[in-house]
Order: C-alpha cells, then structure tokens, then sequence
C-alpha cells in the first residue's frame, strides 16, 4: 500500500469503504515514502514536482468527475446506498495505552481525517480543521488518523498547528486500504450508521466541511 501526497482538488463521493481493522505501532522508514513516489498514488494523481503542481489535463479531469457526480446525484436515479466505513482502532498519538477507534463512537456520526507531518496540502489544512473542529464545542467527532509517519514528527506538527481532536498513530498504514486511500490528505464523513456519505480528496475547505457535516446528520 502506498500513500502519496494529494492535488488540491475535493469532491463528493458516497461509494467509498471496506472491511479493514488493526492496530499499528513502531515507525515507518524514510525508504518506504520512496517507494510510494513510484507506486499507485505517483500514476492514479499524476503528481509532478514533488507533490506541488498538478498538470492541466488532470485539473480539467478532475472539475469534469465533480460535475458529472453533481448531476448524477441531482438526478435521484439508480444512487448507490451509502457504504459502510472500515472499522479500525489504532494507538492515540502522544496518549501511552490509549486507543482510538471507530467502534467508541458507535451511533455517532464522525468525520476521518487522513494525514501525515510530511504531507505539504496537510500544513494548511490542519490549522482550518483544527480551528473549525474547536469552533462546534464538543459537537463534532473529528478523527485524525496519521499514516506513514515517526511519532516524534507527527506529536510536534500536531502541537504546533493547535490541534486539540483525537489522533490515531498509523506508521504501518493499516487503516488507510480499507478507505482506498492511496493520496494525503482526505477526509471522510460518517453518518450515525458509521456510512460514508461525503469524501473530500485534497485539503478541505469550510464549505465542504459544512457540507459534510449536512450530509452526515441528515436521516437516512
């Protein structure tokens, strides 16, 4: 499994998920970021320039997926149902013997975030979610799961981009294959079931966090 940087493009998707639970400890080697640079995420985003420009034909791509989903879900025929999100539970970062897992939150809706101290669309994104997370009072569950990371990174660019929402330790990447997540940063919003029914692919914004969490308590 191999886990690249994100474009800075979002979008909508509701057919996401699959059975995937374990927990992870120890670090990932520098040697494993180089051989993702040449795995699945390097030709699915066709990343180029260390993870910072995305070529035109992608981009346009990229608008054109977005506006054919809009119009296929504003067409209310033949939507998939929403597909249930991977169960994980994995070691709480800076907490010794502590653990997150989707199962605590049973009955709650709850947003996944996936990232990594070496994702740069993660430098500005974390600060927003950080902000925004701290903004909903405790009525919001946020998730930040760090994938292919040294704790020593991940404990020091969570502190200082003020992060205050659980964090789960995933050095290995053993949560991210059950979400198909092959590019840093995405997110994903779960509906009281633990259904995804939104997903954001590159750092999000206000608006799709807003929209997100519509989706995630509206009844199903």
């Amino acid at each position: 499994m191999s886990v690249d940087s994100a474009p800075q493009a979002n979008g909508g998707a509701a057919n996401e998920g699959a059975a995937n639970e374990g927990a992870a400890t120890g670090g990932a080697p520098q040697s494993a970021r180089s051989r993702w640079a040449r795995g699945p995420a390097r030709r699915a985003w066709q990343v180029i320039a260390g993870h910072k420009v995305i070529s035109g034909s992608v981009a346009v791509f990229a608008v054109a997926a977005i506006a054919i989903s809009i119009a296929t879900t504003g067409s209310g025929q033949n939507q998939p149902p929403p597909q249930p999100a991977a169960a994980f539970s994995l070691p709480a970062l800076g907490a010794p013997g502590q653990h997150v897992s989707l199962r605590q939150y049973t009955g709650k809706p709850v947003i996944i975030n996936f990232w990594a101290s070496w994702c740069s669309p993660c430098q500005q994104e974390t600060p927003l979610l950080a902000s925004w997370y701290k903004q909903q009072h405790g009525k919001v569950v946020l998730l930040g799961l760090d994938e292919n990371d040294s704790a020593t990174a991940a404990e020091k660019f969570a502190h200082a981009k003020g992060v205050t929402y659980p964090l789960g330790f995933d050095p290995n990447v053993t949560v991210a294959p059950g979400y198909g997540v092959d590019a840093l940063p995405q997110t994903f919003f779960l509906n009281a079931k633990h259904q995804i029914v939104d997903h954001v692919i590159g750092a999000v914004t206000t608006a799709s966090l807003d929209k997100g969490l519509a989706l995630m308590d509206s009844p199903s």
